[in-house]
């Protein structure tokens, strides 16, 4: 009986270290994972350019105030137009 839970468990173990190595080759050596590396790296490139003022530069995005149109702007570039004063 114990015998057999040990075989099951080690082919759940091959199957896991398969699976993984596999998925390990694709993300690195073929065009697919190169393609994922750009995709994540340009998300991460557009969300710190939302986040960055160009008059004010970055903030983060705790920071931003939520306009009643659902866009995001700095709270300087905010309180200058709640005011109407320009910087």
């Amino acid at each position: 009986m114990v015998g057999i839970l040990i075989e099951g468990a080690l082919f759940i173990a091959l199957v896991a270290v398969t699976v993984a190595l596999i998925a390990y080759g694709v993300t690195e050596f073929t065009p697919v994972g190169q393609w994922m590396r750009q995709r994540a790296n340009r998300r991460r490139v557009e969300r710190l350019a939302a986040l960055t003022c160009p008059i004010h530069g970055y903030h983060p995005e705790r920071e931003l105030v939520r306009l009643p149109g659902g866009g995001l702007t700095c709270p300087e570039c905010y309180a200058e137009a709640f005011r109407d004063e320009p910087h």
